[in-house]
């Protein structure tokens, strides 16, 4: 099935499909999943649309509590993007992460899904003191395309782009994108999944930023992000805590689809 023939769509994932940096807690979240589901109401009014997805979860987190509900739904379109909570953690192992994924993908394909997911960025681009975590990206990006051939599962793969590291694609937290990084995502699997009047605009660089750090600007900028955003996440972590602890999924059920008047 392909373009507008959609008609089911849920999303599975964390924070970034769930929508942070993208709106907010009172007027809402959007993300790159709503503006996927957005693109396919375009084509098609009848599209209904779920989002399933919760902050701060694990891959296994994911599977065991969304997977289930996914299949219940019986989506012809899913998309399952999860994996960069663990590669955060301390322990992090690529063969686990990747193995809750597979058992994803394996589960909404045998039950006739098209399913597609993500790489992640280099994130030591977006957040230079993260640069130490970026041998787990790399190798977490390859184990899900080893994993989405196995099933046919379209990829989404930003890595090879240096343009979706652009600051100006990232929220302040730089863990979230920010509108702007949203909508280039859900272009990317736009693209992907070949729908109609999709390209591959969002792998090119945005123009040159006028405003962008240098020098000793830029190592303030890295502190007051560490103070702001580094610390408090650690601080949850040595806690046990998570930012997703009591929350539930915004739109556990499939329904219409409100395209937003800007179409961005």
């Amino acid at each position: 099935m392909a373009g507008s023939g959609y008609l089911r769509y849920v999303a599975l994932g964390d924070s970034q499909t769930e929508g942070l940096g993208d709106g907010d807690e009172v007027r809402g979240l959007r993300g790159w999943a709503d503006r996927l589901a957005e693109q396919l109401a375009r084509d098609n009014p009848d599209v209904r649309y779920a989002n399933l997805a919760v902050r701060g979860r694990l891959a296994g987190q994911v599977r065991a509590e969304q997977l289930a509900p996914a299949l219940a739904l019986k989506p012809d379109l899913a998309t399952v993007v999860a994996g960069v909570n663990d590669v955060l953690r301390p322990r992090f192992d690529p063969d686990e992460v990747a193995g809750h994924l597979e058992a994803m993908f394996a589960a909404l394909t045998a039950q006739g899904a098209r399913v597609a997911t993500l790489t992640f960025p280099d994130i030591g681009r977006i957040a230079p003191p993260a640069r130490p975590l970026v041998p787990r990206v790399l190798a977490l990006n390859a184990r899900i395309r080893e994993a989405a051939r196995r099933h046919d599962v379209i990829v989404a793969d930003s890595e090879p782009y240096p343009a979706v590291t652009d600051p100006r694609l990232w929220s302040a937290d730089r863990l979230h994108a920010s509108p702007d990084g949203h909508a280039r995502i859900a272009a990317a699997v736009a693209h992907a999944l070949a729908l109609p009047g999709s390209d591959d605009s969002w792998t090119r660089p945005l123009p040159p930023d006028p405003a962008a750090l240098s020098g000793l600007r830029a190592a303030r900028a890295e502190l007051r992000w560490a103070g702001a955003f580094l610390g408090p996440w650690l601080v949850r972590r040595v806690r046990g805590r998570s930012s997703g602890d009591g929350r539930q999924a915004k739109r556990p059920a499939l329904l219409p689809v409100t395209v937003l008047a800007d179409g961005t």
